[in-house]
């Protein structure tokens, strides 16, 4: 599979899984998409809930998810996907700083550069980011000295 086809198929589970957000407050979905370093697909999406502060978005979702699967050092690439769920506007959605220090966590867990691709709603346009850009100057596990750890 080309480079461009694996972006489109991260981006294409993105958008899946924003088709599953509960989102009945903001009315604003949001889907992400984790590659493995074997090429499967953990998908999440954001879920809301009536007290603000409980909720949990997309990216935390799918990356909790590979952890609870205890992949997390085999996170390769994740793409995000984000829109009003009335489908209105294609604007590219990035993740909030949250998710950036998660995903922040998961790139040196996995001692590897992560690609983040952002998307419009209809995957029409995909922007490339990687963590540094998106969050410079982070503070991570690196910071207090953990090294990561293959669990095999």
């Amino acid at each position: 599979m080309t480079r461009e086809a694996e972006i489109a198929e991260l981006v294409a589970a993105a958008r899946e899984a924003m088709a599953n957000a509960h989102a009945p407050y903001s009315r604003f979905a949001v889907g992400a998409a984790v590659r493995l370093t074997d090429g499967s697909i953990v998908t999440g999406c954001n879920f809301e809930n009536a007290s603000y502060g409980l909720s949990l978005c997309a990216e935390t979702v799918a990356l909790a998810t590979v952890n609870a699967q205890g992949r997390f050092a085999d996170v390769a690439a994740i793409a995000v996907v984000g829109g009003a769920m009335d489908g209105a506007g294609q604007a590219i959605v990035t993740p909030c700083g949250r998710c950036r220090q998660v995903m922040n966590e998961a790139e040196q867990m996995a001692g590897r550069p992560l690609a983040i691709y952002c998307a419009t709603p209809d995957g029409g346009q995909i922007v490339e980011h990687s963590v540094a850009a998106l969050l410079p100057h982070a503070f991570g596990p690196a910071d207090l000295g953990i090294t990561p750890v293959r669990k095999n």
